[in-house]
């Protein structure tokens, strides 16, 4: 498997997470009621960033710099904006998840970026 494949599979992995987390979310809205808007404006959240990284995965074998450098954000986002919750075990699985995927990534642009 070379390392654009392996990105992208790195990308739909991370959407599914974020789809799963996000359903997790919904599903236990009604166990915290005074945090209900809240709760279910991160599970909207959650679902909009996998659907930007679904829309990235398949779009990235088109060689688009603008796909390119959106999906490159959304992983530096994602790194930074989970130091600003409560830090647990998912959390630094998640980060990690990030940092393995935005590494390959980038170390493979020679290969996604148009010449």
């Amino acid at each position: 498997m070379n390392n654009p494949q392996l990105a992208r599979y790195l990308i739909l992995l991370i959407s599914a997470l974020l789809t799963y987390f996000g359903l997790g979310t919904l599903i236990n809205l009604g166990r915290n009621p005074e945090f209900v808007g809240w709760y279910a404006f991160y599970a909207l959240m959650m679902f909009i960033e996998a659907a930007l990284l679904l829309v990235c995965y398949f779009r990235l074998k088109a060689r688009s710099k603008t796909i390119f450098w959106l999906t490159i954000t959304i992983l530096v986002l994602n790194i930074l904006l989970t130091f600003f919750d409560q830090i647990g075990f998912i959390d630094i699985f998640f980060v990690l998840l990030n940092g393995v995927a935005l590494f390959v990534l980038y170390s493979s642009r020679k290969e996604i970026l148009p010449a």
